[in-house]
Formats: C-alpha cells, structure tokens, sequence
C-alpha cells in the first residue's frame, strides 16, 4: 500500500506517516480508525467533537493521539473555508478556520477529515509547518485563491521552498458533483477539467487529490508526496480503516497533524 507505514513509536496505532523527505526537525502523521475508545458509527479512533460521539469519549480519543504524538494537537472549528490561523503554545481548541500554520515547537497543526483532503506542508528548512482541510468549497475558494493558496500565503515561502504530503479522501471513483462544481473550478483554471469524468444523470465525478496538485503545482510547489488516487488512499473503499461521511451519513473523524520539534 503506497506511502503507508505502521507508526512504530506509537504501539497499537495504526497511523499514515508521510513518506516524504522532511527536515529531520518535522514530525507528521494521520490518524486512522484504529483502537481508540469510540462504538456505533464511530468505533475506534473518532477524534470528532461535533458529530455526536460522546464528548468524554472523544477526550479520552484525543488524548491518546496526543500521548503519542508527545505534542499538544489544536483542533479547529472547519467551516469550508479559505482561513488560516497561527498557532502557539496557548492557542485554544474550536477557533474557526480550515487550516492552521507555526513556527513555534509546543504544538501540532491539526485538521480532522472524513473524505475532506487534509494536506501537511512543511519548509525546507524546518521552520515552519501547516495542516490544512481541503474539501472542495476551501479548494475553490473566491477568484481562484482557495485555502492551499491562503495557507501558502500565511507561511510566506515560495511555493518552490515547500514540501507538501495529501491524506487519504474519497476518491474519484465515488466523489459524485453537480455540474455546477465542475464549471466552477474550470472557470478559476481550464486545467482542471482533467480532473472530472462524466458520472451518472448528469453527475461528474471529482478528483479531490488531483484539484489540490494542480492548485498547489500552480502555486510553484514541486515537491507533492502520499496520496496518488489509487484505491488504497480513498476513504470511501476502506471502511475498515478510515471514517466517511459520505459512505456512511454517520461517522467519526480522523486526524492529520504536523509540528516541529527543538
């Protein structure tokens, strides 16, 4: 299975750690549905406040990710948006944003996903690490300036000088869109009609990974690792390792993170 890995630090987890070539000061991983406390639609690890878990229970999931991680995860309020938010060591859980950035080592940028995109960037130089949510409405964006640009943006680095690592999603097989969807996205770049086929009634089906390559390719970052739109990676297939919303209605949520360490 492309790019997945078994965390060994972490001893009954299983995790996605990013295969990608990161200052050795970086550390970065994706939460599955493995272990963790949570039953019913959620069983495992449901990291999700907002979608009717039991909150104790929850808190017990998200500590146990952090006792691993050896680092405190901020976790956000996503609303599908473009926002990023700077992050320190007193930065509160639920402010709203779809992806957060820092420079400081006492925290883990953080977004959770159940077919949204979590994309992780880092510098080359190891100063600086951002987590963004990338569903389709913060990869479109206003004019063509989604949350890859915005998180870009608030880094202030040449896209040349980052490295970025995609998460599991649904893939193009099930991510089914209106019309409407398809003409958006080829109105901000007529490249990205590539990345839709024809669906059922009128329906075309999307290529979540590919939209964020090409956005973050035209943003000038060359160096784009994990998910490649096979199977393994999409969170619709494997309802054995991964929550999906759109499969399920009802689900947990999952986590990707990265942070610096001294």
């Amino acid at each position: 299975m492309a790019d997945y890995a078994l965390a060994m630090n972490v001893p009954s987890f299983d995790c996605l750690i990013p295969d990608w070539p990161a200052p050795a000061n970086v550390r970065a991983l994706c939460s599955t549905r493995d272990a963790g406390a949570s039953t019913g639609p959620y069983a495992g690890l449901n990291l999700g406040q907002h979608v009717g878990d039991d909150p104790c229970v929850v808190e017990r999931n998200r500590q146990r990710l952090q006792a691993a991680m050896g680092v405190r995860a901020v976790f956000l309020n996503q609303v599908h948006g473009q926002d990023m938010l700077e992050l320190d060591g007193s930065t509160d859980h639920g402010l709203p944003a779809d992806g957060a950035f820092t420079r400081v080592s006492a925290v883990a940028c953080t977004v959770m996903v159940a077919d949204c995109l979590p994309v992780l960037l880092c510098d080359v130089r190891g100063q600086q690490v951002a987590a963004v949510h990338a569903g389709w409405r913060g990869l479109l964006g206003v004019d063509g300036l989604g949350v890859l640009e915005s998180a870009i943006a608030a880094m202030a680095v040449k896209g040349n000088e980052l490295l970025a690592w995609l998460g599991p999603c649904i893939g193009a097989q099930a991510f089914e869109v209106g019309a409407e969807v398809r003409a958006a996205f080829v109105d901000a770049a007529p490249q990205a009609g590539a990345c839709f086929r024809p669906g059922a009634q009128g329906k075309w089906l999307a290529d979540l990974q590919a939209l964020a390559r090409q956005r973050l390719a035209a943003a000038g970052v060359e160096r784009i690792y994990g998910n490649d739109g096979t199977s393994s990676w999409c969170t619709v297939a494997n309802p054995l390792r991964f929550f999906s919303h759109r499969r399920d209605g009802v689900s947990g949520r999952m986590a990707a993170s990265v942070w610096r360490v001294d």
